[in-house]
Order: C-alpha cells, then structure tokens, then sequence
C-alpha cells in the first residue's frame, strides 16, 4: 500500500495492527503516544513572521524521542502524524473564523451599489486549491523515495509542515482584521 496522505498514512498502519497512539500491542497504558503540541507553542512565543515556521515539527521531534520507538518507520509517521492533526485543527479554526468574518463583508458588500467580487466562495476556492497542491508537493515527496518505506513518514512531514505553513497564512489574515 502506497501512503500518500495523512488517510492513507492511517490506513496503512491500521493494515500493519497500529490503532489509536499505541506504537506497540500492549495493554499497559505507559505504551500510549507521547505528543506534547506545548513544545510548538513555546517555540511560537515571540516569534513573527516566517521564523515561526522553525517550530513547525518540534513536537513530532519530541514524539520520536521520548517514545519507544519513536525513530522507527511507524513511530515517525504516527508522530509526524500526531503534529500534522494538530496544525490541521488550527488551520480549520482559523478557517472557520475567516470564513465567518468574510461572511460578514460578503453582507456589507451586498448593500453597496459596486460590484465587488464575494470572499466566501474566493475562500473556499483558494482552500480547496492549496489541499490539492499540498496533496501533490507530499505525493511528489513519497515517490522521492523509490517506494521504500521512508516514503510514507517525509509524506507526513511533508503535510505537517505544508499544514502549519497554510495555518500561518490564515492566522495571518485573521490578526490583520
């Protein structure tokens, strides 16, 4: 199987037994995924502009060195995973607020005697387009390594980081309103 997105990612470790944040089967909890998102934040206090995209993997860094097997083919592409989750959380809620504040503009908008082009569906649009171009730029990185196994954990890097980066574009619009 060829994990080329975080779903295929998933999928492809469900196929291998992996469930849930366990790296190995075991009933004992002390088995359960360290993720600490905190180590990102902290890296983003104070910083502006595109400094901020250093942070960007520090908690999956963490995740592969403070789990048993964080290092391997698996624990890489579940902790690369794990960030990746959390970026795309924030990148919805930034979303959404955008989305909510262009709605609004869309309405003032409408009661002006100019055309004025919507945002919403703009929004929407430029939305869809970046997950396409983020789906191909991390298809383009798996088949970088030849369908050996490293392919799947730089894919989830890859989304990771292209996901915090588009985070960054919308919080940026958010803070200039």
């Amino acid at each position: 199987m060829k994990p080329t997105s975080l779903l295929a990612l998933a999928a492809f470790l469900s196929g291998l037994g992996f469930t849930g944040a366990a790296f190995a089967q075991s009933s004992d909890a002390s088995d359960e995924m360290i993720f600490r998102p905190e180590k990102v934040d902290q890296c983003l206090a104070g910083r502006q502009g595109s400094a901020r995209l250093d942070c960007a993997g520090l908690a999956a860094e963490d995740c592969q060195q403070v789990n048993e097997g964080g290092g391997t083919t698996i624990g890489l592409g579940m902790c690369f995973t794990a960030e990746s989750d959390w970026w795309d959380a924030k990148l919805n809620q930034a979303y959404q607020q955008l989305s909510a504040l262009e709605a609004e503009e869309d309405l003032d908008a409408k009661e002006s005697t100019l055309p004025v082009p919507e945002r919403v569906p703009a929004l929407k649009d430029m939305q869809r387009k970046w997950i396409a171009y983020r789906d191909a730029l991390c298809e383009y990185e798996y088949v970088q390594w030849g369908g050996g196994t490293g392919g799947g954990p730089a894919s989830a890097q890859c989304a990771l980081i292209e996901t915090a980066r588009q985070y960054f574009v919308l919080a940026d619009r958010l803070a200039d309103r």
